[in-house]
């Protein structure tokens, strides 16, 4: 059985254990994936987050690394925010944190008993990471972590277009034949 997966869809109607945020540094929501899983969680969401601690001033998540709440209204039992980098040119650590994003979340819904995630496409909306090797990167680092833990169920890679699951999917076809 094919542990990840592409799906078409809208993540904040997944139902998995943890749904993947791709957030901003400071983690009081914002537009895209971000704003959508604000939005459906209701104001919860937004007083947890807000609760979290800054580790710098305005940061309360760096970029690669990821923070846990619960999802409230949402399907999903918990959210791991995440940020992603933005892409400059690809020479600055931008697949380095990346990467990071994929691993940090993977690692920390695992160590809440979590047994099936649904990532967005980190980075390839405002932050302009290109979509084929951001797909590479959720790729390899999802299959990297799978082959660790054998407690997962499913990892999902959720696209909310065509464009985006075909270039997904193409990834996927590619990195197992």
């Amino acid at each position: 059985m094919n542990r990840l997966l592409v799906l078409r869809g809208d993540i904040t109607e997944v139902d998995v254990d943890v749904i993947v945020n791709a957030a901003n540094e400071w983690m009081l929501g914002g537009g895209g994936v971000d704003g959508a899983i604000h939005a459906a969680a209701g104001p919860e969401l937004l007083a947890a987050c807000r609760a979290l601690p800054e580790v710098r001033p305005g940061v309360r998540c760096p970029t690669g690394e990821a923070r846990l709440t619960q999802g409230y209204r949402l399907p999903a039992r918990f959210v791991v925010h995440t940020v992603g980098p933005i892409w400059r040119d690809g020479k600055h650590g931008e697949p380095g944190l990346l990467a990071s994003c994929y691993r940090s979340s993977l690692e920390l819904a695992a160590a809440n008993g979590a047994s099936s995630i649904a990532f967005p496409s980190i980075s390839t909306g405002a932050f302009s990471y290109p979509k084929s090797p951001a797909a590479t990167a959720a790729a390899h680092e999802c299959r990297r972590f799978l082959q660790r833990n054998s407690s997962f169920s499913r990892v999902l890679l959720v696209a909310f277009d065509d464009g985006d699951a075909k270039v997904l999917r193409e990834v996927l076809a590619q990195a197992s034949g």
